[in-house]
C-alpha cells in the first residue's frame, strides 16, 4: 500500500520549536512525531510513504533514510515549488499514487491518535467507493465545520461550516483512504481537498465516514501539543503503561514519560502529565507537570514547570519559574529566579527579567 504526508510548510504555529526543526521532526512524546505516523503506515502494510513539503526537505532526508532502513519502507519527497493546498499535492505525486489500483491512505502531519489504519482500511474496502474520511466527536460543534451522513448511513451527506443549530458533532480528523480514480478529480495547482473536492465527491455518494475511538489532537501549536502530550500519557497508562515511569520511584505522580537516559534529583515532584527526554538534567527539589522538557534540557535545583515546553539544550536556573504555555526555543537561558508567564522565546536568548504577561523575546 501506499500513504501520503502533507507536511507542508514553515510550521510557523509551533514556533520557536520549528525554527530548529522542520514540525515532523519535533519529538512528541519522545519520538520525532512523523515517526508515530511511519511506524502506523508500516504496521498496516504500507511500503511507500510520499511525503509532500515545500519547506527545508533537505533537513528531513538523513532521519528518514534510516526510517527507511529500520523500518523497510521506501520514503520520496514531493517537494511542491509552490504551496498546493491539500488536494494539490495529491496530483503531484500522482505517479506513486497511481501506479496500481489499490487505495493510498493520506494525512496531515499534525494529527495525534491511535491511528487505525488497518480497520479504517478496511471499512473502505467493505464499502467499495472512492474516499473514506475519518471523523471525531467534539463537544463544541459549532466552533468547527461538521461532517453529516445520510440517515442511518457512513455515507456522508453534507458538510456545514461552524453550525449554529446542532446538525452534527463529527469533524474531519485529518485522516483519509481514497481509491487511485479520486485522482482524475484534481488537477495540479492550489486546491483545497476539504472545500473543494470532498463535496464533489459526497454529492456523487462516493464519500464515507469512518468513526475514530480514543484520543485524536492536532498538536499544531503549544498549547495543542500539550494537550495531545496528556493525551497520549493517559492512553499510554491505559494501554502499554510498562512504557510509562514507576510511580513507587517516589517522585512520580501520575503519567510520566522519562528517557532512560534523564537524570533526575532529589525531592522533585515530577507528574502529572510530564514528558522528560534524553540527556535530561533534573536538579533538587524540582516541580514539573503538564510539561514537556525536551533533549538535553537542564532544570536546576527548586524550578518549578507547568504548562510549558522547554526547548532542546534549553536551562533553567534555580527557583525559575515557568508557566502558561510558555514556550522556550533551542539553547535559551533563563536566570535564577526569573518568572515566566505565555514566554514565547526564540533561540539562543538568555533571560533576566521577568515575564509577567504573554510575549514573543526574539
Amino acid at each position: 500500500m501506499k500513504a501520503l504526508i502533507l507536511v507542508g510548510g514553515y510550521g510557523t504555529r509551533l514556533r520557536p520549536l520549528t525554527l530548529t526543526l522542520p514540525k515532523p521532526l519535533v519529538e512528541f512524546c519522545n519520538k520525532p512525531m512523523i515517526l508515530h505516523q511511519i511506524e502506523g503506515l508500516v504496521k498496516a502494510g504500507v511500503t511507500d510513504i510520499v511525503l509532500a513539503v515545500n519547506y527545508r526537505p533537505e533537513i528531513m532526508i538523513s532521519l528518514l533514510q534510516k526510517y527507511e532502513k529500520e523500518y523497510n519502507v521506501k520514503i520520496t519527497f514531493s517537494v511542491e515549488t509552490e504551496p498546493l493546498g491539500t488536494a494539490g499535492p495529491l496530483a503531484l505525486a500522482r505517479e506513486i499514487l497511481g501506479k496500481d489500483d489499490s487505495p493510498f491512505f493520506v494525512l496531515n502531519s499534525d494529527i495525534i491518535c491511535e491511528f487505525p489504519f488497518e480497520q479504517l482500511r478496511d471499512f473502505h474496502n467493505a464499502h467499495g467507493n472512492e474516499g473514506t474520511i475519518v471523523v471525531t466527536k467534539v463537544d463544541e460543534p459549532s466552533k468547527y465545520g461538521v461532517i453529516v451522513n445520510h440517515h442511518d448511513s457512513t455515507c456522508i451527506q453534507r458538510f456545514v461550516e461552524k453550525p449554529v443549530e446542532f446538525v452534527s458533532n463529527k469533524i474531519n480528523a485529518g485522516i483519509y483512504i481514497f481509491n487511485p480514480t479520486i485522482l482524475d478529480r484534481i488537477e495540479l495547482k492550489p486546491t483545497s481537498i476539504e472545500k473543494e473536492i470532498f463535496p464533489k465527491m459526497a454529492a456523487d455518494s462516493q464519500l464515507h465516514a469512518f468513526e475514530l475511538d480514543g484520543f485524536w489532537m492536532d498538536v499544531g501549536q503549544p498549547k495543542d501539543f500539550l494537550t495531545g502530550t496528556c493525551l497520549y500519557l493517559s492512553n499510554l497508562a491505559n494501554k502499554q503503561p510498562n512504557l510509562l515511569a514507576k510511580p513507587d520511584s517516589g517522585y512520580i505522580y501520575g503519567d510520566v514519560l522519562v528517557d532512560p537516559t534523564a537524570k533526575i534529583g532529589k525531592d522533585c515532584r515530577i507528574g502529572p502529565y510530564v514528558t522528560i527526554g534524553p540527556n535530561v538534567v533534573i536538579g533538587d527539589g524540582v516541580r514539573l507537570q503538564r510539561c514537556v522538557i525536551l533533549e538535553g534540557a537542564r532544570v536546576k535545583d527548586f524550578a518549578w514547570v507547568k504548562n510549558s515546553i522547554v526547548g532542546w539544550h534549553s536551562t533553567l536556573g534555580r527557583w525559575t519559574r515557568l508557566e502558561g504555555v510558555s514556550v522556550l526555543g533551542d539553547d535559551v537561558t533563563v536566570n535564577e529566579e526569573i518568572y515566566v508567564n505565555g514566554g514565547c522565546i526564540l533561540p539562543h536568548k538568555s533571560i533576566s527579567t521577568n515575564i509577567t504577561e504573554p510575549q514573543i523575546i526574539m
